[in-house]
């Protein structure tokens, strides 16, 4: 399978989650790219008017991850104004996953995931799971549990 992972990552933690996530699904014989959304200048939240210095095409994906970290208690504004942009994603397997660093769940990580969530059901995309990494003492372990996860889903 051909699977595309989808990542704004401001601090490269994001980003490392999806090269943990690539390991495995390769590992387990699919072809895996990363693609980044990087915004022109600084995005801050609140944000609207974002322009791109990459948005990745996710056309020949067979399968996509997109991953994000959340802001302001929402999913950061490039990553949702990226996937706002998205034409459709009509049939397509996807999962979602966010990181963050303050601890619970409710302080912007289920949030996060419900948007990414609405936007890709709303261009058609088929939500196979979602995921939240706190990035804390304990995020090895659930980036570990995360992967394991999201490699049974495709």
């Amino acid at each position: 399978m051909k699977i595309g992972i989808i990542v704004y990552s401001q601090t490269n933690n994001t980003y490392s989650v999806a090269q943990k996530l690539q390991e495995k699904f390769v590992e387990d014989g699919n072809e895996v790219n990363i693609e980044k959304v990087v915004p022109v200048g600084e995005v801050h939240p609140g944000s609207k008017d974002i322009h791109f210095e990459t948005r990745p095409d996710i056309s020949t994906y067979d399968a996509l991850i997109f991953g994000s970290p959340v802001h302001a208690f929402s999913l950061a504004p490039a990553m949702g104004a990226y996937m706002e942009r998205i034409v459709s994603i009509q049939d397509k397997k996807v999962a979602c996953f966010v990181t963050k660093g303050l601890r619970f769940n409710w302080t912007g990580g289920t949030r996060a995931i419900g948007q990414m969530k609405k936007i890709c059901q709303a261009k058609g995309g088929i939500i196979l799971g979602t995921g939240i990494v706190v990035w804390n003492k304990q995020r090895d372990e659930k980036i570990a549990e995360l992967v394991e996860e999201f490699s049974k889903l495709f």
